[in-house]
């Protein structure tokens, strides 16, 4: 009586969690819906190619950093990871919304998830939208893996027709039945308080959401310059976009080669940067730099070295103390050359 008890909770649990399963199941096989079957996002050469996308990621990612910089600067290697990328996400995704081998893919759910959160959970312009995405994710995945799947679902069409290998301790394990727990309340309360954790830990990480002042790093572009060197006739730096809207680039309208006063020595403007030499632009990642329409175009996440001749400056070249980048919403950024 008592199995037939806990199956019974078990078939209730599934059957109460069936809108979450189909919900949570379609937020990840639409992810492969969209980039393959309504769009293709998985060329390297098109616009909205996913890998561009993973880009994003890089700058404030958590703990993952040196995966994605490894990915994004092996171009074959990103796109055949996406590729496997998107197949996980519809299997696990479609799996989920059958019922079939929950347990299993609601791991699946969980990995997503997680990589979702410690690469893109501080992206998000007008609410944490990756960061929630991630975290629900998690907490969704730990849920399922507990209930498993109920009426309305293999799994269980499965097991109501008394298939051989649902006997097998490895069913339950892998997709729905009674889980063979000696202590379910421990279980349930340590995942569950290791997933507030997490949650809380990464709010206050990427938005400082727990305690302190609050801030979102998606809603305003930042460019970082670095390694600034002269030679006989070039001036090059490093441009690296670290903050900003991902779904939209910085802009640059002008760049200003500044003396130590802060005099104008040399200028670029708008125009210029619209029809900047492509082969003065080294990009680093997939993500990248390059001349727009007005402007030179700085995508979230990109990484170039931009050179700048100097032929028409030589005479004023030792006076050269300071470069100045100057975005189309008016935001500047600034940095000294060191000549030691």
């Amino acid at each position: 009586m008592k199995h037939t008890s806990d199956s019974r909770s078990y078939d209730l649990a599934g059957l109460y969690t069936l809108s979450f399963r189909l919900v949570i199941g379609w937020t990840y096989f639409s992810a492969f819906w969209r980039r393959l079957v309504l769009e293709n996002k998985l060329i390297p050469e098109e616009a909205g190619y996913i890998g561009e996308k993973f880009n994003h990621f890089l700058p404030n990612a958590l703990g993952i950093k040196p995966l994605i910089e490894y990915l994004v600067t092996h171009p074959d290697i990103l796109q055949t990871s996406m590729m496997a990328f998107t197949i996980v996400e519809a299997v696990v995704g479609l799996f989920i919304i059958l019922g079939l081998l929950t347990r299993l893919m609601s791991i699946g759910i969980f990995g997503l998830a997680l990589g979702i959160l410690l690469g893109s959970g501080w992206i998000g312009t007008t609410c944490l939208d990756e960061w929630q995405i991630g975290v629900l994710g998690i907490a969704g995945g730990f849920v399922l893996f507990l209930t498993g799947s109920g009426p309305f679902s293999l799994d269980y069409h499965l097991i109501k027709n008394n298939k051989n290998f649902v006997r097998k301790k490895w069913f339950v394990w892998l997709a729905s039945g009674v889980l063979p727990l000696s202590k379910p309340k421990t279980l349930v309360f340590a995942g569950s308080v290791l997933i507030f954790g997490l949650t809380l830990y990464t709010n206050q990480y990427f938005h400082g959401g727990v305690w302190g002042t609050l801030h979102n790093k998606s809603v305003r572009p930042k460019i970082e310059i670095s390694n600034i060197s002269l030679n006989d006739s070039d001036l090059k730096f490093e441009v690296y976009r670290t903050e900003g809207a991902d779904v939209y680039g910085s802009f640059l309208i002008g760049i200003h080669i500044l003396d130590q006063n802060g005099n104008i020595l040399k200028e670029l403007n708008h125009r210029e940067l619209s029809e900047f030499p492509k082969e003065n632009i080294n990009n680093h990642y997939v993500s990248k730099v390059k001349p727009g329409k007005h402007s030179l175009v700085i995508p979230l996440g990109s990484k170039a070295d931009l050179t700048v001749n100097l032929n028409d400056i030589l005479t004023k070249k030792q006076k050269i103390h300071t470069i100045k980048l100057i975005d189309i919403s008016g935001i500047e950024w600034t940095a000294e050359l060191n000549r030691f």
